[in-house]
């Protein structure tokens, strides 16, 4: 709701608000009626919810005072686990998974029948992360696994998610070529990439994408990120319009 003010101050007027729990199947399905209901269709679905995988000790972090570019180029692990200041556990990784993957799926699915009735044809913006670059993945089979367009599927990304959960579990991330980086969070998004390029071939009357918005200051980062919101919302606003 505050969010929402702060648009009607800026003059944008026409903007209803609904609660979106994207782990909640009931909150997905009261979203998709209350849209029905109010607009009868969906023209543009972004999908931005996210969680970082992670515990972390945010005043560590703070002190440790890393240089934005180690963040870029992944150099920064070393440090953050010397130190201790981020540390990744099942229970947090499950979580990740099922909110940045399993979450888009859900309200995308939800909202299709919607999306599809855009009389120009709907747009689906997925935001990405630099962390999902697949060159970051040290495992070539799970990279090839994940670019392999023609055989994409759901299933097999349901099978990568639970192979990474089984091996994080096992504490044989590094062993079987998972990214140490984030390593929930950087899969997550791999595979809604993955999904992505699905979802792109099997409704091409759709314009379909994922994006990276660049390196933004916000919670999801613990505000390490050197661009503004502002900036970070250029990719998605470009893809929606």
């Amino acid at each position: 709701m505050e969010a929402l003010l702060k648009l009607q101050e800026l003059g944008l007027s026409n903007i209803v608000f609904h609660q979106l729990d994207v782990l909640d199947p009931i909150s997905i399905k009261s979203l998709a009626n209350f849209i029905q209901e109010k607009c009868g269709r969906l023209d543009i679905l972004v999908n931005n919810a996210g969680a970082s995988g992670v515990v972390v000790d945010e005043e560590g972090l703070k002190a440790l005072n890393i240089d934005p570019s180690s963040w870029l180029s992944g150099q920064a692990y070393k440090l953050i686990e010397l130190h201790g200041v981020i540390k990744t556990n099942y229970e947090k990784a499950e979580e990740c998974l099922n909110t940045n993957y399993h979450g888009v799926r859900r309200v995308t699915e939800a909202l299709l029948p919607l999306l599809q009735l855009s009389p120009a044809g709907a747009r689906i913006v997925n935001v990405s992360s630099l962390r999902s670059e697949l060159k970051r993945i040290p495992g070539e089979h799970i990279r090839k696994e994940l670019s392999d367009v023609e055989t994409l599927t759901e299933e097999r990304l349901e099978a990568v998610i639970r192979r990474f959960l089984h091996d994080l579990k096992e504490n044989a991330l590094e062993g079987n070529g998972w990214p140490l980086m984030v390593p929930a969070y950087s899969i997550s998004k791999a595979t809604l990439n993955a999904y992505t390029r699905i979802l792109a071939n099997k409704f091409p009357n759709m314009c379909i994408n994922c994006v990276n918005p660049g390196y933004v200051k916000t919670n999801i980062n613990w505000n390490t990120g050197t661009m503004s919101v502002e900036e970070g919302a250029r990719g998605p606003v470009i893809l929606s319009l």
